[in-house]
């Protein structure tokens, strides 16, 4: 039996009772029959309880426990704090108040309660990281400006396409990420659902990342968590993310191009690892020097196409006559494309042989 069918069963008898005894009573005030009177309100408030009962009981209560499931425990640190100075300031408040005349002296160190216990509770809340700053560096010693909302020192949300990945592990034992890594359980969910696929490429994909997981757990640099927080609602496993990123006020890490945009529109801060990946590849500039190797043909005629050790594509001029070999170029052009970065080059034997016939 489900705790609303109870709430409603409880909220019809004693609606009922309730009604009951009032028809009797305006019965008797009418003067005329009370049993119809007495008949007519209980049905009344039989019908009333088990309607209403639960919008009154458990639904506030459920959805009460919904929002706080997803407040940090920074956050509701911060609101506990807000409201207890909140009713203390109204506690000296209240005395002048109820000095004033009736019915203001009977009214006002209520409202006064209620309005500072709000205050209060807003106010902390929206400081929640200066506080929790300065309490750190109370107690720490540390100094320096309080750290901001975009701290590295905060938890970031795993998204199943970069656990899967496997890069994050090697960023996570590299000390990079500060905060904790949060695995929501509806993630951890799909990737068991992808390592139980009956399509062999999907069921090894998921078992790597449960091995990625695994990985990061035994890893003492950066905690990893598995939350059992949830969005209700919503059962797109992106859509749960963005929300709850937003609940958490924290970021998701993740290399999904759709992800990354939708997120990015919602006003969620994104680390995505195939940015970071461009962002640390060497940088070449034009007349540098290089070694690589030509493996393949290129689009154009004549070109050869070699990668550098990240991955970086290499297209050379007159590379053609190269395959299979590694031989030094030299750095002509430099393209950034969605892809990532390109270098154009040419041998450097062909530019020797250029000079000598000038």
């Amino acid at each position: 039996m489900s705790t609303e069918l109870i709430a409603r069963l409880v909220g019809m008898v004693v609606m009922g009772v309730g009604g009951f005894y009032l028809g009797v009573t305006l019965g008797n005030m009418a003067n005329g029959m009370p049993e119809l009177w007495a008949g007519v309100f209980t049905l009344m408030g039989i019908l009333t309880g088990l309607v209403i009962t639960p919008y009154i009981s458990t639904r506030p209560i459920r959805a009460i426990r919904r929002r706080v499931a997803v407040l940090s425990a920074q956050t509701m640190v911060a609101g506990l704090a807000g409201l207890v100075v909140g009713l203390m300031i109204a506690a000296l408040v209240s005395f002048p108040f109820s000095l004033l005349p009736e019915p203001f002296g009977q009214l006002l160190p209520f409202f006064g309660a209620v309005v500072f216990g709000y205050l209060g509770v807003s106010l902390f809340i929206m400081r929640q990281n200066d506080l929790m700053s300065f309490i750190r560096n109370r107690f720490t010693g540390a100094s320096g400006e309080p750290q901001s909302a975009d701290s590295s020192n905060r938890q970031v949300l795993l998204d199943t396409s970069v656990i899967i990945d496997g890069r994050i592990a090697d960023i996570g034992h590299s000390g990079f990420i500060g905060g904790p890594m949060l695995v929501p359980s509806f993630v951890l969910n799909e990737l068991q659902h992808i390592a139980d696929s009956s399509d062999n490429l999907r069921r090894q994909r998921g078992r790597r990342g449960l091995d990625i997981l695994n990985r990061l757990r035994k890893d003492t640099r950066v905690p990893l968590r598995i939350t059992d927080l949830d969005v209700e609602g919503v059962r797109n496993v992106d859509d749960k993310l963005v929300i709850l990123a937003k609940q958490l006020r924290c970021p998701i890490i993740t290399n999904d191009f759709n992800l990354n945009r939708v997120a990015e529109l919602q006003g969620v801060t994104v680390l995505n690892i195939n940015e970071l990946a461009n962002a640390v590849k060497a940088v070449f500039l034009p007349g540098e020097n290089l070694e690589v190797q030509v493996i393949q043909e290129g689009k154009e005629e004549g070109q050869g196409v070699g990668y550098l050790d990240d991955g970086t594509m290499v297209v050379v001029e007159s590379g053609k006559d190269y395959l299979d070999q590694t031989l030094p170029v030299i750095v002509t052009k430099v393209l950034q494309t969605a892809a990532g970065r390109m270098i154009f080059a040419k041998p450097e034997a062909e530019r020797k042989r250029r000079r000598r016939k000038e």
